[in-house]
Protein backbone atom coordinates (compact mmCIF):
# COMPACT_ATOMS: atom_id res chain seq x y z
CA UNK A 1 0.00 0.00 0.00
CA UNK A 2 1.50 3.08 -1.16
CA UNK A 3 1.94 6.17 1.25
CA UNK A 4 -0.57 9.16 1.54
CA UNK A 5 0.91 12.20 -0.53
CA UNK A 6 -0.90 15.42 -0.33
CA UNK A 7 -1.81 17.60 -3.10
CA UNK A 8 -0.01 20.55 -2.22
CA UNK A 9 0.52 21.64 -6.04
CA UNK A 10 -3.31 21.51 -5.93
CA UNK A 11 -3.94 22.66 -2.63
CA UNK A 12 -2.04 25.67 -2.89
CA UNK A 13 -3.36 26.93 -6.44
CA UNK A 14 -6.90 26.55 -4.81
CA UNK A 15 -6.22 28.96 -1.90
CA UNK A 16 -3.36 31.25 -3.70
CA UNK A 17 -5.13 31.71 -7.28
CA UNK A 18 -8.99 30.39 -7.61
CA UNK A 19 -9.89 31.94 -4.07
CA UNK A 20 -7.73 34.60 -3.49
CA UNK A 21 -6.80 33.67 -0.21
CA UNK A 22 -3.84 36.51 0.67
CA UNK A 23 -6.31 39.32 -0.62
CA UNK A 24 -8.70 38.00 1.24
CA UNK A 25 -6.35 37.22 4.54
CA UNK A 26 -5.16 41.37 3.90
CA UNK A 27 -8.69 43.05 4.19
CA UNK A 28 -9.81 40.85 7.46
CA UNK A 29 -7.15 42.89 10.12
CA UNK A 30 -7.46 39.82 12.55
CA UNK A 31 -6.17 37.45 10.53
CA UNK A 32 -3.61 39.61 8.66
CA UNK A 33 -1.46 40.05 11.41
CA UNK A 34 -1.33 36.13 11.80
CA UNK A 35 -1.09 34.53 8.30
CA UNK A 36 0.00 35.36 4.31
CA UNK A 37 0.76 33.25 1.88
CA UNK A 38 3.82 32.19 2.51
CA UNK A 39 2.63 31.39 6.35
CA UNK A 40 0.20 29.23 4.45
CA UNK A 41 2.35 27.26 2.22
CA UNK A 42 4.85 26.48 5.31
CA UNK A 43 2.38 25.18 7.22
CA UNK A 44 0.66 23.38 4.69
CA UNK A 45 4.02 21.48 4.07
CA UNK A 46 4.34 20.82 7.65
CA UNK A 47 1.14 19.31 7.43
CA UNK A 48 1.97 16.90 4.36
CA UNK A 49 4.90 15.77 5.83
CA UNK A 50 2.64 14.95 9.49
CA UNK A 51 0.00 13.34 7.82
CA UNK A 52 2.32 11.16 5.80
CA UNK A 53 5.20 10.55 8.67
CA UNK A 54 3.08 9.97 11.41
CA UNK A 55 -0.65 9.79 10.92
CA UNK A 56 -1.07 7.64 7.80
CA UNK A 57 1.48 4.87 9.46
CA UNK A 58 -1.03 3.99 11.95
CA UNK A 59 -3.90 3.65 10.32
CA UNK A 60 -3.79 0.26 9.00
CA UNK A 61 -2.80 -0.99 12.22
CA UNK A 62 -5.16 1.23 14.15
CA UNK A 63 -8.07 -0.15 12.20
CA UNK A 64 -6.74 -3.91 12.88
CA UNK A 65 -6.35 -3.27 17.01
CA UNK A 66 -9.34 -0.86 17.31
CA UNK A 67 -9.93 0.69 20.72
CA UNK A 68 -9.95 -1.74 23.81
CA UNK A 69 -12.59 -1.28 26.77
CA UNK A 70 -10.70 -2.82 29.51
CA UNK A 71 -10.84 -2.15 33.48
CA UNK A 72 -13.33 0.72 32.99
CA UNK A 73 -10.41 2.34 30.81
CA UNK A 74 -10.66 3.19 26.74
CA UNK A 75 -7.36 2.00 25.16
CA UNK A 76 -6.76 3.54 21.84
CA UNK A 77 -5.05 1.00 19.26
CA UNK A 78 -0.78 1.39 19.20
CA UNK A 79 0.75 4.39 18.29
CA UNK A 80 -2.16 6.66 18.96
CA UNK A 81 -0.94 8.23 21.94
CA UNK A 82 2.42 8.59 20.59
CA UNK A 83 1.05 10.26 17.60
CA UNK A 84 -1.15 12.52 18.99
CA UNK A 85 1.39 13.56 21.68
CA UNK A 86 3.07 15.43 18.58
CA UNK A 87 0.42 16.29 16.99
CA UNK A 88 -0.91 18.23 19.79
CA UNK A 89 2.63 19.50 20.24
CA UNK A 90 2.68 21.25 17.14
CA UNK A 91 -0.22 22.94 18.08
CA UNK A 92 -2.69 21.20 15.48
CA UNK A 93 -5.51 20.82 17.57
CA UNK A 94 -5.67 24.75 17.91
CA UNK A 95 -4.55 25.69 14.41
CA UNK A 96 -7.62 28.04 14.00
CA UNK A 97 -8.73 28.87 17.63
CA UNK A 98 -8.18 31.77 19.33
CA UNK A 99 -4.93 33.40 19.86
CA UNK A 100 -5.81 35.31 23.07
CA UNK A 101 -6.44 32.03 24.67
CA UNK A 102 -3.48 29.81 23.17
CA UNK A 103 -4.77 28.74 19.64
CA UNK A 104 -2.86 29.66 16.82
CA UNK A 105 -5.04 32.05 14.79
CA UNK A 106 -5.12 30.60 11.66
CA UNK A 107 -8.44 31.58 9.12
CA UNK A 108 -10.16 28.61 8.40
CA UNK A 109 -9.73 28.55 4.48
CA UNK A 110 -6.18 27.22 5.73
CA UNK A 111 -7.50 25.06 8.28
CA UNK A 112 -9.90 22.59 5.56
CA UNK A 113 -6.67 21.97 3.89
CA UNK A 114 -5.05 20.81 6.87
CA UNK A 115 -8.14 18.74 8.07
CA UNK A 116 -8.06 17.31 5.16
CA UNK A 117 -4.76 16.26 4.84
CA UNK A 118 -5.36 14.64 7.79
CA UNK A 119 -8.77 12.86 7.14
CA UNK A 120 -6.73 11.21 4.08
CA UNK A 121 -3.87 10.00 6.06
CA UNK A 122 -6.49 8.09 9.05
CA UNK A 123 -9.72 9.02 9.42
CA UNK A 124 -10.07 7.49 12.71
CA UNK A 125 -7.38 9.58 14.34
CA UNK A 126 -8.46 12.99 12.96
CA UNK A 127 -11.61 12.35 14.76
CA UNK A 128 -9.94 12.95 18.15
CA UNK A 129 -8.45 16.52 17.62
CA UNK A 130 -11.59 18.15 15.32
CA UNK A 131 -13.94 17.04 18.12
CA UNK A 132 -11.60 18.90 20.61
CA UNK A 133 -11.46 22.06 18.31
CA UNK A 134 -15.28 22.09 17.87
CA UNK A 135 -15.56 21.94 21.39
CA UNK A 136 -13.52 24.88 21.89
CA UNK A 137 -15.30 27.19 19.15
CA UNK A 138 -18.71 26.12 20.92
CA UNK A 139 -17.16 27.39 24.12
CA UNK A 140 -15.59 30.27 22.79
CA UNK A 141 -18.39 31.35 21.52
CA UNK A 142 -20.97 30.82 24.59
CA UNK A 143 -19.18 30.32 27.67
CA UNK A 144 -18.38 32.86 30.44
CA UNK A 145 -14.72 34.43 30.68
CA UNK A 146 -14.26 32.28 33.74
CA UNK A 147 -14.97 29.39 31.89
CA UNK A 148 -12.83 30.57 28.88
CA UNK A 149 -9.93 31.11 30.72
CA UNK A 150 -10.20 28.19 32.34
CA UNK A 151 -10.67 25.50 30.03
CA UNK A 152 -9.47 27.27 26.15
CA UNK A 153 -5.51 26.23 26.77
CA UNK A 154 -5.67 23.24 27.72
CA UNK A 155 -8.15 22.11 24.67
CA UNK A 156 -6.21 24.77 22.14
CA UNK A 157 -2.77 22.55 23.41
CA UNK A 158 -4.64 19.11 23.31
CA UNK A 159 -3.79 18.52 26.35
CA UNK A 160 -7.28 17.99 27.23
CA UNK A 161 -9.77 16.22 24.79
CA UNK A 162 -13.04 17.74 23.91
CA UNK A 163 -16.68 15.74 23.17
CA UNK A 164 -19.88 16.39 22.07
CA UNK A 165 -22.95 14.36 23.89
CA UNK A 166 -26.44 14.93 22.49
CA UNK A 167 -27.54 11.25 20.98
CA UNK A 168 -29.83 8.86 23.48
CA UNK A 169 -31.21 5.57 22.13
CA UNK A 170 -34.76 6.94 22.22
CA UNK A 171 -33.58 10.35 20.95
CA UNK A 172 -31.16 10.17 17.93
CA UNK A 173 -31.97 13.03 15.70
CA UNK A 174 -35.28 14.51 17.51
CA UNK A 175 -33.47 15.63 20.89
CA UNK A 176 -36.66 17.38 22.20
CA UNK A 177 -36.83 13.40 23.69
CA UNK A 178 -33.71 13.47 25.97
CA UNK A 179 -34.07 12.47 29.50
CA UNK A 180 -30.45 13.62 31.17
CA UNK A 181 -31.01 15.66 33.51
CA UNK A 182 -30.00 18.93 35.41
CA UNK A 183 -30.21 19.94 38.86
CA UNK A 184 -29.35 23.17 40.15
CA UNK A 185 -26.61 23.26 42.74
CA UNK A 186 -25.95 26.48 45.77
CA UNK A 187 -22.68 27.36 44.09
CA UNK A 188 -23.99 27.93 40.42
CA UNK A 189 -22.94 24.66 39.23
CA UNK A 190 -25.57 21.74 37.99
CA UNK A 191 -25.52 18.06 38.74
CA UNK A 192 -25.67 16.22 35.87
CA UNK A 193 -27.38 12.84 35.65
CA UNK A 194 -28.73 10.39 32.50
CA UNK A 195 -26.67 8.41 29.75
CA UNK A 196 -25.63 9.17 25.93
CA UNK A 197 -24.95 6.43 23.08
CA UNK A 198 -22.59 6.97 20.02
CA UNK A 199 -20.01 9.40 21.81
CA UNK A 200 -17.11 9.77 19.54
CA UNK A 201 -13.84 10.47 21.41
CA UNK A 202 -16.31 10.16 24.72
CA UNK A 203 -12.97 8.75 26.18
CA UNK A 204 -9.58 7.62 25.64
CA UNK A 205 -5.96 7.71 27.09
CA UNK A 206 -4.61 10.45 24.28
CA UNK A 207 -5.67 12.72 27.12
CA UNK A 208 -5.49 13.18 30.72
CA UNK A 209 -9.18 14.92 30.78
CA UNK A 210 -11.98 14.75 28.31
CA UNK A 211 -14.24 17.81 28.36
CA UNK A 212 -17.57 16.68 27.59
CA UNK A 213 -20.36 19.36 26.74
CA UNK A 214 -23.15 17.68 27.30
CA UNK A 215 -27.20 18.53 26.31
CA UNK A 216 -29.70 18.39 29.28
CA UNK A 217 -32.80 19.62 30.94
CA UNK A 218 -33.16 21.56 33.87
CA UNK A 219 -36.21 20.81 36.01
CA UNK A 220 -40.17 21.19 35.19
CA UNK A 221 -38.75 22.27 31.96
CA UNK A 222 -38.63 20.78 28.19
CA UNK A 223 -36.12 23.47 27.16
CA UNK A 224 -32.66 21.78 26.69
CA UNK A 225 -29.33 23.57 27.68
CA UNK A 226 -26.24 22.68 27.22
CA UNK A 227 -23.40 22.32 30.18
CA UNK A 228 -19.62 21.60 30.52
CA UNK A 229 -18.81 18.58 32.43
CA UNK A 230 -15.33 17.17 32.45
CA UNK A 231 -14.15 13.89 33.35
CA UNK A 232 -12.00 14.93 36.27
CA UNK A 233 -12.88 18.02 37.96
CA UNK A 234 -10.90 21.17 37.49
CA UNK A 235 -10.11 23.59 40.47
CA UNK A 236 -9.93 27.20 40.55
CA UNK A 237 -6.33 27.63 39.54
CA UNK A 238 -7.09 25.11 36.64
CA UNK A 239 -5.41 21.50 38.50
CA UNK A 240 -6.91 18.45 37.85
CA UNK A 241 -8.91 16.99 41.23
CA UNK A 242 -11.28 14.10 42.08
CA UNK A 243 -13.63 12.34 38.98
CA UNK A 244 -16.41 13.83 38.18
CA UNK A 245 -19.01 10.57 37.87
CA UNK A 246 -18.18 10.24 34.06
CA UNK A 247 -17.80 7.13 33.29
CA UNK A 248 -17.88 4.71 30.20
CA UNK A 249 -20.95 2.02 29.76
CA UNK A 250 -19.06 0.41 26.83
CA UNK A 251 -17.76 0.92 23.86
CA UNK A 252 -19.68 0.47 20.40
CA UNK A 253 -18.20 -2.26 18.07
CA UNK A 254 -18.54 -0.59 14.78
CA UNK A 255 -18.72 -1.37 10.57
CA UNK A 256 -15.59 1.46 10.24
CA UNK A 257 -13.60 3.71 12.33
CA UNK A 258 -12.39 1.12 14.15
CA UNK A 259 -9.37 3.29 16.08
CA UNK A 260 -12.08 6.19 17.28
CA UNK A 261 -13.81 5.42 20.50
CA UNK A 262 -17.36 5.89 20.12
CA UNK A 263 -18.79 5.51 23.38
CA UNK A 264 -21.89 5.11 25.78
CA UNK A 265 -21.20 7.94 28.50
CA UNK A 266 -22.63 7.59 31.89
CA UNK A 267 -23.10 11.08 34.13
CA UNK A 268 -24.00 9.82 37.53
CA UNK A 269 -24.51 13.32 39.60
CA UNK A 270 -21.14 14.85 37.77
CA UNK A 271 -20.96 18.41 37.70
CA UNK A 272 -21.32 20.27 35.19
CA UNK A 273 -21.46 24.18 33.98
CA UNK A 274 -24.04 25.73 32.20
CA UNK A 275 -22.88 27.17 28.60
CA UNK A 276 -24.95 29.93 27.38
CA UNK A 277 -28.24 30.88 28.70
CA UNK A 278 -30.73 27.92 30.19
CA UNK A 279 -33.17 25.93 27.57
CA UNK A 280 -31.02 27.71 24.87
CA UNK A 281 -28.50 24.52 24.71
CA UNK A 282 -29.33 23.33 20.89
CA UNK A 283 -28.32 26.82 19.69
CA UNK A 284 -25.46 26.86 21.36
CA UNK A 285 -24.57 23.19 20.51
CA UNK A 286 -25.14 23.92 16.98
CA UNK A 287 -22.29 26.00 16.77
CA UNK A 288 -20.13 22.91 17.38
CA UNK A 289 -22.55 20.91 15.10
CA UNK A 290 -22.04 23.18 11.81
CA UNK A 291 -18.14 23.31 12.52
CA UNK A 292 -18.14 19.25 12.88
CA UNK A 293 -20.86 19.26 9.88
CA UNK A 294 -18.20 21.34 7.82
CA UNK A 295 -15.70 18.87 9.52
CA UNK A 296 -17.37 15.20 8.54
CA UNK A 297 -17.65 16.58 4.87
CA UNK A 298 -14.36 17.11 4.72
CA UNK A 299 -13.58 13.89 5.86
CA UNK A 300 -15.42 12.66 2.79
CA UNK A 301 -13.10 15.24 0.84
CA UNK A 302 -10.23 13.08 2.77
CA UNK A 303 -11.48 9.51 1.81
CA UNK A 304 -11.98 10.76 -2.22
CA UNK A 305 -8.31 12.02 -2.13
CA UNK A 306 -6.97 8.95 -0.67
CA UNK A 307 -9.24 6.75 -3.30
CA UNK A 308 -7.98 8.30 -6.06
CA UNK A 309 -4.76 8.29 -4.63
CA UNK A 310 -4.68 4.41 -4.02
CA UNK A 311 -6.89 3.68 -7.56
CA UNK A 312 -4.75 5.52 -10.46
CA UNK A 313 -1.52 3.88 -8.74
CA UNK A 314 -3.23 0.78 -8.75
CA UNK A 315 -4.68 0.83 -12.26
CA UNK A 316 -1.04 2.26 -13.61
CA UNK A 317 0.41 -1.29 -12.21
CA UNK A 318 -1.81 -3.39 -12.60
CA UNK A 319 -1.44 -5.56 -15.82
CA UNK A 320 -4.58 -6.82 -17.12
CA UNK A 321 -6.44 -7.23 -20.13
CA UNK A 322 -5.36 -5.72 -23.64
CA UNK A 323 -5.87 -1.88 -25.06
CA UNK A 324 -9.21 -1.62 -27.41
CA UNK A 325 -7.84 -1.70 -31.10
CA UNK A 326 -4.65 -3.48 -29.86
CA UNK A 327 -1.68 -2.97 -27.11
CA UNK A 328 -0.36 0.26 -27.85
CA UNK A 329 3.59 -1.14 -26.91
CA UNK A 330 2.33 -4.57 -28.78
CA UNK A 331 2.59 -6.04 -25.16
CA UNK A 332 0.34 -9.39 -24.38
CA UNK A 333 -1.18 -7.26 -21.62
CA UNK A 334 -1.53 -3.58 -20.48
CA UNK A 335 -1.91 -1.85 -17.57
CA UNK A 336 -6.04 -1.40 -16.51
CA UNK A 337 -5.46 2.49 -16.78
CA UNK A 338 -5.52 1.51 -20.81
CA UNK A 339 -9.37 0.88 -20.55
CA UNK A 340 -12.41 3.26 -20.82
CA UNK A 341 -14.33 2.17 -17.83
CA UNK A 342 -11.35 2.06 -15.56
CA UNK A 343 -10.40 5.73 -17.04
CA UNK A 344 -14.17 6.55 -16.22
CA UNK A 345 -13.96 5.86 -12.45
CA UNK A 346 -11.08 7.51 -12.01
CA UNK A 347 -11.86 10.84 -13.81
CA UNK A 348 -15.12 10.66 -11.98
CA UNK A 349 -13.29 10.17 -8.66
CA UNK A 350 -10.67 12.98 -9.30
CA UNK A 351 -13.34 15.62 -11.11
CA UNK A 352 -15.05 15.15 -7.96
CA UNK A 353 -12.75 15.81 -5.32
CA UNK A 354 -10.97 18.67 -6.80
CA UNK A 355 -14.48 20.22 -7.07
CA UNK A 356 -14.72 18.65 -3.43
CA UNK A 357 -11.76 20.77 -2.09
CA UNK A 358 -12.98 24.07 -4.05
CA UNK A 359 -16.42 23.86 -2.32
CA UNK A 360 -14.47 23.39 1.59
CA UNK A 361 -12.02 26.18 0.76
CA UNK A 362 -14.87 28.38 -0.43
CA UNK A 363 -16.90 27.96 2.72
CA UNK A 364 -13.78 27.80 5.12
CA UNK A 365 -13.67 31.65 3.44
CA UNK A 366 -17.31 32.31 4.14
CA UNK A 367 -16.62 31.77 7.63
CA UNK A 368 -13.38 34.01 8.05
CA UNK A 369 -15.24 36.61 6.34
CA UNK A 370 -18.37 36.26 8.84
CA UNK A 371 -16.58 35.61 11.62
CA UNK A 372 -13.62 38.91 10.91
CA UNK A 373 -15.71 40.61 8.29
CA UNK A 374 -17.77 44.08 9.00
CA UNK A 375 -20.89 45.37 7.90
CA UNK A 376 -22.66 44.14 4.87
CA UNK A 377 -19.70 42.07 3.72
CA UNK A 378 -19.77 39.79 7.18
CA UNK A 379 -23.97 39.74 6.50
CA UNK A 380 -23.54 38.60 3.33
CA UNK A 381 -20.68 35.68 4.48
CA UNK A 382 -23.00 34.81 7.18
CA UNK A 383 -25.94 34.16 4.80
CA UNK A 384 -24.00 31.94 2.48
CA UNK A 385 -22.33 29.92 4.92
CA UNK A 386 -26.10 29.16 6.58
CA UNK A 387 -26.49 27.56 2.61
CA UNK A 388 -22.67 25.59 1.93
CA UNK A 389 -23.02 24.40 5.63
CA UNK A 390 -25.09 21.43 5.05
CA UNK A 391 -24.31 20.89 1.18
CA UNK A 392 -20.49 20.75 2.75
CA UNK A 393 -21.56 17.99 4.69
CA UNK A 394 -24.07 15.90 3.02
CA UNK A 395 -22.57 16.05 -0.97
CA UNK A 396 -19.28 16.04 0.40
CA UNK A 397 -19.43 13.05 2.27
CA UNK A 398 -22.22 11.18 0.00
CA UNK A 399 -19.19 11.49 -2.85
CA UNK A 400 -16.90 10.26 -0.64
CA UNK A 401 -18.53 6.94 -0.19
CA UNK A 402 -18.87 7.18 -4.11
CA UNK A 403 -15.21 7.82 -4.47
CA UNK A 404 -14.12 5.29 -2.07
CA UNK A 405 -16.77 2.87 -3.95
CA UNK A 406 -15.37 3.20 -7.14
CA UNK A 407 -12.07 2.99 -6.46
CA UNK A 408 -12.53 -0.38 -4.58
CA UNK A 409 -13.89 -1.54 -8.34
CA UNK A 410 -11.15 -0.13 -9.97
CA UNK A 411 -9.33 -2.50 -7.59
CA UNK A 412 -11.41 -5.37 -8.77
CA UNK A 413 -11.31 -8.91 -6.17
CA UNK A 414 -8.07 -7.74 -4.70
CA UNK A 415 -10.21 -4.23 -3.55
CA UNK A 416 -12.66 -6.66 -1.44
CA UNK A 417 -9.85 -7.88 0.52
CA UNK A 418 -7.90 -6.71 3.26
CA UNK A 419 -3.80 -6.23 2.26
CA UNK A 420 -4.58 -3.64 -0.64
CA UNK A 421 -6.48 -1.40 2.11
CA UNK A 422 -8.90 0.16 -0.10
CA UNK A 423 -12.28 -1.61 1.61
CA UNK A 424 -10.87 0.03 5.39
CA UNK A 425 -12.17 3.34 3.30
CA UNK A 426 -15.13 1.74 2.42
CA UNK A 427 -16.25 1.30 5.52
CA UNK A 428 -14.17 3.91 7.76
CA UNK A 429 -15.92 6.77 5.57
CA UNK A 430 -19.99 5.11 5.26
CA UNK A 431 -20.26 7.20 8.69
CA UNK A 432 -20.07 9.77 7.33
CA UNK A 433 -23.42 10.03 5.76
CA UNK A 434 -25.03 9.26 9.11
CA UNK A 435 -23.56 11.55 12.06
CA UNK A 436 -23.41 15.00 12.74
CA UNK A 437 -27.13 14.61 11.31
CA UNK A 438 -27.91 12.05 8.63
CA UNK A 439 -27.54 13.29 4.84
CA UNK A 440 -31.48 13.40 4.37
CA UNK A 441 -31.70 15.67 7.69
CA UNK A 442 -29.02 18.18 5.82
CA UNK A 443 -30.85 18.26 2.41
CA UNK A 444 -34.35 18.90 4.36
CA UNK A 445 -32.67 21.75 6.28
CA UNK A 446 -30.93 22.83 2.99
CA UNK A 447 -34.19 22.90 1.17
CA UNK A 448 -36.24 23.85 4.21
CA UNK A 449 -34.68 26.30 6.03
CA UNK A 450 -31.73 27.42 4.12
CA UNK A 451 -33.61 28.31 0.51
CA UNK A 452 -37.33 28.50 1.08
CA UNK A 453 -36.69 29.37 4.32
CA UNK A 454 -36.02 33.18 3.14
CA UNK A 455 -38.60 32.82 -0.29
CA UNK A 456 -35.09 31.87 -1.77
CA UNK A 457 -33.12 34.65 -1.41
CA UNK A 458 -29.93 33.87 0.30
CA UNK A 459 -30.00 31.16 -2.76
CA UNK A 460 -30.63 33.83 -5.24
CA UNK A 461 -27.85 36.37 -3.76
CA UNK A 462 -25.36 33.69 -4.79
CA UNK A 463 -26.64 32.02 -7.90
CA UNK A 464 -26.87 35.69 -9.00
CA UNK A 465 -22.92 35.85 -8.04
CA UNK A 466 -21.64 33.11 -10.06
CA UNK A 467 -23.42 33.55 -12.98
CA UNK A 468 -21.82 37.39 -12.80
CA UNK A 469 -18.42 35.81 -12.24
CA UNK A 470 -19.27 32.94 -15.07
CA UNK A 471 -19.67 36.27 -17.74
CA UNK A 472 -16.34 37.48 -16.75
CA UNK A 473 -14.47 33.93 -17.39
CA UNK A 474 -12.56 35.03 -20.48
CA UNK A 475 -10.61 31.21 -20.90
CA UNK A 476 -13.75 28.91 -20.68
CA UNK A 477 -15.78 28.06 -23.96
CA UNK A 478 -18.49 29.84 -24.12
CA UNK A 479 -21.22 26.81 -24.54
CA UNK A 480 -20.12 25.83 -21.17
CA UNK A 481 -20.72 29.07 -19.61
CA UNK A 482 -24.02 29.21 -21.09
CA UNK A 483 -24.72 25.81 -20.20
CA UNK A 484 -23.79 26.38 -16.52
CA UNK A 485 -25.48 29.73 -16.61
CA UNK A 486 -28.94 27.77 -17.82
CA UNK A 487 -28.46 25.34 -15.26
CA UNK A 488 -28.35 28.20 -12.26
CA UNK A 489 -31.30 29.25 -13.68
CA UNK A 490 -33.18 26.51 -13.78
CA UNK A 491 -32.41 25.48 -10.46
CA UNK A 492 -33.90 28.71 -9.55
CA UNK A 493 -37.17 27.63 -11.52
CA UNK A 494 -37.60 24.44 -9.46
CA UNK A 495 -36.77 25.78 -6.41
CA UNK A 496 -39.85 28.44 -7.07
CA UNK A 497 -42.11 25.91 -7.74
CA UNK A 498 -41.01 24.35 -4.28
CA UNK A 499 -41.52 27.47 -2.79
CA UNK A 500 -45.00 27.89 -3.67
CA UNK A 501 -46.43 24.42 -2.61
CA UNK A 502 -44.31 24.45 0.17
CA UNK A 503 -47.65 25.29 2.91
CA UNK A 504 -50.02 23.25 0.56
CA UNK A 505 -47.58 20.10 -0.08
CA UNK A 506 -46.11 19.68 3.38
CA UNK A 507 -44.32 16.45 2.54
CA UNK A 508 -42.87 17.88 -0.81
CA UNK A 509 -39.68 19.18 0.81
CA UNK A 510 -38.69 15.67 3.02
CA UNK A 511 -39.51 14.34 -0.46
CA UNK A 512 -37.25 15.66 -2.76
CA UNK A 513 -34.62 17.35 -0.57
CA UNK A 514 -32.20 14.83 -1.10
CA UNK A 515 -32.44 15.49 -5.37
CA UNK A 516 -32.68 19.27 -4.68
CA UNK A 517 -29.13 19.26 -2.71
CA UNK A 518 -27.53 17.03 -4.76
CA UNK A 519 -28.66 18.96 -8.20
CA UNK A 520 -27.22 22.07 -6.64
CA UNK A 521 -24.11 20.04 -5.86
CA UNK A 522 -23.57 19.13 -9.17
CA UNK A 523 -24.06 22.59 -10.54
CA UNK A 524 -22.12 24.12 -7.66
CA UNK A 525 -19.43 21.70 -9.25
CA UNK A 526 -19.37 22.96 -12.59
CA UNK A 527 -19.10 26.47 -12.02
CA UNK A 528 -15.78 25.62 -9.67
CA UNK A 529 -14.50 23.27 -12.59
CA UNK A 530 -15.00 26.55 -14.93
CA UNK A 531 -13.39 29.16 -12.33
CA UNK A 532 -10.44 26.45 -11.90
CA UNK A 533 -9.89 26.04 -15.38
CA UNK A 534 -10.21 30.36 -16.08
CA UNK A 535 -7.39 30.68 -13.60
CA UNK A 536 -5.34 27.59 -14.86
CA UNK A 537 -5.17 28.95 -18.12
CA UNK A 538 -2.66 31.44 -17.37
CA UNK A 539 -0.56 28.95 -14.34
CA UNK A 540 3.40 29.02 -15.70
CA UNK A 541 3.14 25.30 -15.15
CA UNK A 542 1.46 24.19 -19.32
CA UNK A 543 1.37 20.45 -17.72
CA UNK A 544 -0.98 21.97 -14.61
CA UNK A 545 -2.87 24.10 -17.02
CA UNK A 546 -3.24 21.41 -19.78
CA UNK A 547 -4.82 18.55 -16.85
CA UNK A 548 -7.43 21.01 -15.73
CA UNK A 549 -8.68 21.50 -19.24
CA UNK A 550 -9.13 17.75 -19.62
CA UNK A 551 -10.59 17.23 -16.38
CA UNK A 552 -13.08 19.96 -16.26
CA UNK A 553 -14.27 18.74 -20.25
CA UNK A 554 -15.00 15.14 -18.63
CA UNK A 555 -16.78 16.92 -15.51
CA UNK A 556 -19.26 19.23 -17.99
CA UNK A 557 -19.67 15.93 -20.46
CA UNK A 558 -20.03 13.22 -18.44
CA UNK A 559 -20.82 14.73 -14.86
CA UNK A 560 -22.29 17.30 -15.11
CA UNK A 561 -25.58 15.89 -16.89
CA UNK A 562 -26.60 14.77 -13.45
CA UNK A 563 -27.94 18.04 -12.48
CA UNK A 564 -30.65 17.66 -14.45
CA UNK A 565 -31.77 14.04 -13.62
CA UNK A 566 -32.33 15.61 -10.34
CA UNK A 567 -33.83 18.49 -10.96
CA UNK A 568 -36.38 16.28 -12.52
CA UNK A 569 -36.64 14.03 -9.50
CA UNK A 570 -37.95 17.40 -7.92
CA UNK A 571 -40.28 18.53 -10.28
CA UNK A 572 -42.05 15.14 -10.03
CA UNK A 573 -43.10 16.13 -6.93
CA UNK A 574 -44.12 13.82 -3.56
CA UNK A 575 -47.10 12.53 -4.72
CA UNK A 576 -45.67 9.00 -5.94
CA UNK A 577 -43.78 8.92 -2.63
CA UNK A 578 -46.41 9.74 -0.45
CA UNK A 579 -49.88 8.31 -2.00
CA UNK A 580 -48.75 4.59 -1.40
CA UNK A 581 -50.15 3.68 1.84
CA UNK A 582 -48.39 2.73 4.84
CA UNK A 583 -49.72 -1.12 4.74
CA UNK A 584 -48.27 -1.77 1.43
CA UNK A 585 -44.44 -0.99 2.67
Amino acid sequence: MNPYQAPLAEMKFMLDKVFDAPNTWASLPAIAENVDMDTAVAIMDEADKISRELIHPINRSGDEQGVRHEDDKVITPDGFKAVYDQYAEGGWVGLCGDPELGGMGMPKMLGVLVDEMSYSACNSFTLYGSLTAGAALCINAHGSDEIKEKYLPMLYSGEWAGAMDMTEPQAGSDLRNIRTKAVPNDDGSYNITGSKIFITGGDHDLTENVIHLVLAKLPDTNGISLFLVPKIKVDDSGNLGESNGVTVGSIEHKMGLKGSATCVMNYDDAQGFLIGRPNRGLVCMFTMMNYERLAIGIQGLGTSQAAYQMASDYAKERVQGVAAGGSPTGASSDPILVHGDVRRMLLTIRTLTDAGRALSILTGKQLDIAKYGEGEEKAKATRYVGLLTPVAKAFLSDRGLDAAVMAQQVFGGHGYIRETGIEQLVRDTRIAQIYEGTNGIQAIDFLGRKVTGDNLAALTEFVTECKENLSKMNHVDDAHKEKLAALFNQLLVVADIVNDNKTSSPALINSCAVDFLDAFGHILYGYFWLLMTDTAVVHEDEKFASQKLHLSDFYINKVLPKAEYHLAQVSAGHACVMNIPEEMF
